[in-house]
């Protein structure tokens, strides 16, 4: 997920939230993540 941080914020992310959920070795990152189901516009 760090990586997919790194990804996005190059393609212009700059919301804090969602790049700081994303390299958060504490999170659990399992299908249904929000932050993929909103890259994927699941949401």
């Amino acid at each position: 997920m760090p990586i997919l941080a790194d990804a996005i914020q190059d393609a212009g992310c700059d919301n804090d939230t969602v790049l700081n959920h994303c390299r958060d070795d504490k999170q659990v990152h399992v299908r249904g993540c929000w932050v993929v189901d909103l890259l994927l516009g699941k949401m």
